[in-house]
């Protein structure tokens, strides 16, 4: 019956591979769980009903990509678009939590009107070749940048921005050691490598102080009610202006790192077409469409397509049935959150590192020898890690590929879609530097 609905077989994988990448999934995403009630929670939410609007919005998005979509992508409140609603919209510009939920709803409402008239398929579609092969491997820079980060591998240094840890931090000695585990079981071709790195790490961890137990040993909880969150919505102030930037901003950012992601991942697991396509591109779109309407009907932030479903790939999954698994443990999260948070970001940190590895492969597809393609691919890669943003990556990526082929006399390989898109990135850069 799985494998009649989800094609297993035909994707030459299985119901336990799918299964197994589902898990490895989320248990390299699973720390939004205990991050996203943290972010919001400073705006004055409720800590606790964010955290069980976090799942549930999880559980809906990752259900739609699953059943209609039918590929191996788990979607969640987005990493960067939660800081911007917290610290930027609330924070930073004095409005309500409540009035940064409305226009999460409206921009939600807006992907779905997007996606049902095919705007962002025909974005993805415009994209050139190299710089999708680009995004897959900005997606793997900035994975591993995420994955060391996140154990303390690499930390703030200020004066070059970034360096190197505390080496004699249990955290980094755990990490690094899970890096070299998970590399030799890759090299041996064992099943499940990036799980079993996980569970090393975490199990070792213990009595380093590193993995957290549950105090008294519980492990199973009642989800905590949504009511102090759920349909929390302030349209006083739908028609100013200062909406229309924010939801200007939730829209770009969103729609961009949707599109990277699934660009990206689909690339690394060969399932882009001839012409660079996604399969099923609607319904993904709808997906991550729907989830973020729900979720701010819930409570949370902008839901959006996760870059972990990388690690996913890497262990086989290839259809809804990964995306429906990771739907399932999220479920069950909201009954095992004190089990599902123990797992430190020093266990899922090497899963990261060696998935950012894999990630990229799709480089070598671009030509170097042709500088105006090669040379804006280059720009999307290194900016997605640079600016912590896959959104930003591809903004500068396209950007430069127009500019790099009006300029150099090639206007025929810019489509008008192009042409479109690096308008209005040229309008968000002004708006982002507040000189419009």
């Amino acid at each position: 019956m799985l494998d009649r609905f989800f094609h297993i077989t035909k994707h030459g994988s299985s119901v336990k591979t799918e299964l197994l990448a589902g898990l490895t999934t989320f248990m390299t995403m699973a720390y939004i769980l205990a991050v996203n009630p943290s972010i919001l929670g400073a705006t004055g939410m409720d800590a606790s009903a964010v955290f069980t609007a976090t799942a549930v919005s999880a559980v809906v998005a990752t259900l739609v990509m699953a059943l209609f979509a039918k590929l191996p992508f788990a979607l969640a409140p987005g990493m960067g678009l939660n800081a911007f609603f917290a610290f930027s919209v609330v924070l930073g510009m004095g409005h309500s939590w409540q009035m940064a939920l409305t226009a999460v709803f409206l921009e939600g409402i807006l992907f779905i009107l997007l996606t049902l008239f095919n705007v962002r398929e025909v974005i993805v579609n415009a994209i050139p070749m190299p710089l999708k092969h680009a995004i897959s491997a900005g997606i793997g820079l900035f994975i591993a940048f995420i994955g060391l980060q996140n154990a303390g591998v690499i930390v703030n240094n200020d004066a070059v921005l970034v360096g190197v840890g505390d080496l004699h931090s249990p955290a980094v000695l755990l990490m690094l050691g899970g890096v070299l585990l998970t590399a030799v079981l890759l090299s041996l071709r064992i099943k499940g490598a990036l799980l079993l790195g996980i569970l090393a790490v975490t199990l070792v961890g213990i009595p380093f102080g590193v993995t957290q137990v549950p105090a008294g040993g519980a492990i199973v909880s009642l989800p905590p009610s949504l009511e102090p969150v759920f349909w929390k919505f302030d349209f006083s102030e739908v028609f100013t202006f200062e909406m229309l930037i924010i939801l200007f901003t939730f829209l770009f950012v969103d729609m961009f790192d949707t599109i990277g992601t699934l660009v990206g991942v689909s690339d690394k697991a060969g399932m882009l077409d001839e012409q660079g396509r996604i399969p099923n591109a609607k319904a993904a779109f709808m997906a991550d469409a729907v989830g973020t309407t729900a979720g701010a009907m819930l409570g949370t932030s902008t839901v959006t397509c996760y870059v972990e479903s990388a690690s996913g790939v890497a262990e086989g999954g290839r259809t809804g049935l990964t995306a429906l698994s990771v739907a399932g443990l999220f479920f069950l999260s909201l009954f095992f959150a004190p089990l599902f948070l123990m797992v430190p970001a020093a266990a899922t940190a090497p899963a990261l590192v060696l998935v950012g590895f894999f990630m990229m492969s799709p480089v070598l597809k671009i030509d170097f020898n042709h500088i105006e393609e090669a040379f804006p691919a280059f720009v999307t890669m290194i900016m997605m890690p640079l600016t912590y943003n896959i959104a930003e990556g591809i903004i500068f990526g396209l950007l430069t590929y127009v500019l790099v082929q009006v300029f150099s006399g090639r206007f025929r390989k810019v489509s008008p879609v192009m042409l479109i898109l690096a308008v209005l990135f040229i309008a968000k850069l002004f708006v982002d530097s507040n000189l419009l």
